[in-house]
């Protein structure tokens, strides 16, 4: 039973994370290629305080880690197999649903 709770709690923590459009787009980018705050920032065209925000949120989640590269920080995928499990949950989405949409969350929140 407590596998069970814990394997709940991560699907639920990967899930509030992918609830916002920003942590996907970020998460997509990071799928390609590890990145630096400032080119994600311009990449997906939001400021860098929006982005750093959902760079924490991420890295709270456990799902991005930073890798120092002399004086600049650099974020990744914590895992190869997010990458994969993104891929895998996007196909899987579209293959069921095509033409469906979500409403949006009243609130916004984070892992």
């Amino acid at each position: 039973m407590l596998t069970l709770v814990a394997d709940i709690e991560v699907l639920a923590r990967f899930g509030r994370a992918l609830a916002d459009p920003i942590r996907c787009r970020i998460l997509i980018a990071l799928r390609e290629a590890p990145a630096y705050p400032a080119d994600l920032a311009d990449v997906l065209g939001i400021s860098r305080t929006r982005l750093s925000n959902h760079l924490a949120c991420l890295r709270d989640c456990g799902l991005v880690v930073t890798a120092p590269d002399g004086r600049r920080t650099r974020y990744e995928l914590a895992d190869e197999r997010l990458g994969h499990a993104l891929d895998d949950l996007r196909t899987a989405v579209v293959a069921v649903e095509a033409d469906r949409t979500c409403p949006d969350a009243d609130e916004k929140e984070c892992c």
